[in-house]
């Protein structure tokens, strides 16, 4: 999906520079001349990275305030003030109140602005990618995901219940060791009579042998417990 850029700048050439540079790089940018068009806008819809200048017509701080609000709104959102105000008070000011960089118009070409957009939308993605990579577990050719509580074995999906799924969460937490019921309920944070946790185990075997005939993860060790067999997990 092609990113959305925001360009808030009051000077129309240098606004409309901006936006046919990030035509040409792929992008697909809006321009705003003030804070009040630009707020309108973003209540409609928030921008994948904002481009915004200090000083908007009488408004001195008006970008100031514009990197506030969109910081408070959204805390992901790349916003890079691009502005001829250079001193030290009003980078450490632009930083303090969310900005991911602060440029100086004089001091940097296009190359290098297109350069720390690419930047910023790719350490964007890398903690996005961390962030869904802390919610997924893989265990062997079992993937979990713990957002959608929904499972994978062999990249194929397994439709399991909720309780289903604790279950596997939990014999999974721990590959290889034995797991009494009561054990397994306090890992699930389920509560359960022996006959229906037997039941369980029984249907989530059903399950992933309807995927994968082969399956053999689940060992059960009568009287004792269940386990996720780690050494068949390949």
């Amino acid at each position: 999906m092609t990113k959305q850029i925001a360009v808030v700048e009051d000077e129309q050439d240098i606004r409309d520079n901006y936006l046919e540079a990030l035509r040409r790089a792929g992008y697909q940018p809006r321009g705003h001349a003030s804070r009040q068009e630009a707020e309108a806008a973003f209540a409609v819809q928030m921008p994948d990275l904002v481009l915004l200048d200090i000083g908007l017509g009488a408004e001195r701080d008006a970008g100031m305030v514009l990197c506030q609000d969109l910081r408070a709104r959204s805390k992901v959102v790349p916003i890079i003030i691009l502005t001829n105000f250079d001193s030290e008070s009003d980078v450490i000011s632009g930083f303090r109140l969310g900005a991911d960089d602060y440029l100086v118009k004089a001091h940097i070409t296009m190359a290098q602005l297109l350069a720390r957009v690419t930047a910023l939308f790719r350490r964007q993605e890398a903690l996005q990618q961390a962030r869904r990579q802390e919610h997924v577990l893989d265990i062997g050719a079992l993937r979990l995901d713990l957002e959608r509580f929904e499972a994978r074995w062999k990249d194929t999906a397994v439709d399991l219940t909720i309780t289903e799924f604790e279950i596997i969460k939990a014999l999974t937490r721990q590959v290889g060791h034995l797991r009494d019921r009561d054990t397994l309920m306090r890992s699930a944070n389920i509560y359960v009579e022996p006959n229906t946790m037997t039941a369980h185990i029984k249907r989530i075997r059903t399950k992933f042998e309807a995927v994968d005939p082969a399956f053999s993860m689940i060992d059960t060790v009568y009287g004792r417990g269940y386990r996720w067999n780690g050494a068949a997990a390949r």
